[in-house]
């Protein structure tokens, strides 16, 4: 695997390889992998001939207050994850790679009505750094296809709404949540967790399957909001939001709409902000 850092060493190599003829496919991650991250690299070599990731902790995307400053760099251990997984290029630019006339001067891009709920809500301008990121770095690549997990489902439906709109040849491609056994979503901000908050975080998920259960039953999205609410209030979390939504556009369904549904829950354990989502159908 080859590691660059700038923008020219990436171009050069990712023409040859189109001058070869081959498909490239493109894995965008902060950085600090997992195996979550590790399983997009897999999903993207069985669908692409040379795949490029990604490590950057993008500076527009973190509010006030937000953890910029000690989010895990761990560039090394990046490095020995996704050799294994078989990534052919790792892009590790600098922060004036990306933002040539500074992160508060940059040109910024703006994804209007899905970006003013739930995360966007709670995070604004945290979307407007994302979709910004995450189109530089499809200028700079230009690859046929890249992933993104669904544990950040507002995230997806922000690129591929962007995707869609600026007329991208890109296939947005989504990776499935992965868990751990209790069924707690893989993220780099688990680690934050005391040994007692690790125990107890595996009620998002449970009230999560819960409300899909219910909701299966019959009862109405309204009450089963209020009552996850409450009960992650009582397992000891101060949540965000708990949401049930469509999918497709993140919109309040209707009261007899029953399909294509998914439940988002964003809550803080102690002072780690956890999200997670379960779609219904």
């Amino acid at each position: 695997m080859q590691t660059v850092t700038d923008a020219a060493a990436l171009r050069a190599a990712i023409r040859g390889w189109r001058t070869a003829g081959q498909t490239v496919g493109l894995v965008p991650t902060m950085g600090n992998l997992h195996a979550g991250h590790h399983s997009l690299l897999k999903l993207v070599r069985n669908r692409a001939d040379r795949v490029v990731a990604s490590v950057f902790v993008n500076p527009t995307q973190f509010g006030p207050g937000e953890d910029f400053e000690r989010y895990p760099r761990t560039l090394a251990q990046d490095q020995a994850g996704l050799a294994e997984a078989g990534c052919d290029i790792l892009f590790a630019p600098e922060v004036a790679t990306l933002y040539p006339f500074g992160a508060d001067s940059s040109v910024s891009i703006h994804v209007p009505r899905l970006t003013e709920t739930l995360e966007g809500a709670h995070r604004p301008g945290h979307f407007d750094g994302v979709a910004t990121v995450v189109a530089k770095l499809f200028n700079l690549v230009q690859p046929d296809l890249a992933v993104f997990g669904q544990k950040d489902f507002q995230q997806l439906r922000v690129i591929e709404r962007m995707v869609r709109d600026l007329s991208l040849p890109i296939k947005v491609m989504a990776a499935p949540t992965l868990r751990d056994e209790d069924g707690l979503a893989l993220s780099s901000r688990n680690q934050y967790l005391s040994a007692a908050e690790r125990v107890r975080a595996p009620q998002i998920y449970a009230t999560l399957t819960q409300m899909r259960e219910l909701f299966a039953q019959g009862h109405a999205w309204q009450a089963l909001e209020q009552a996850a609410t409450a009960r992650l209030q009582r397992a000891g979390f101060v949540p965000d939001y708990v949401a049930i939504r469509r999918a497709e556009d993140l919109g309040e369904p209707e009261a007899d709409e029953r399909t294509g549904l998914v439940a988002l829950v964003a809550a803080r354990l102690g002072t780690t902000r956890l999200i997670d989502n379960l779609p219904f159908d």
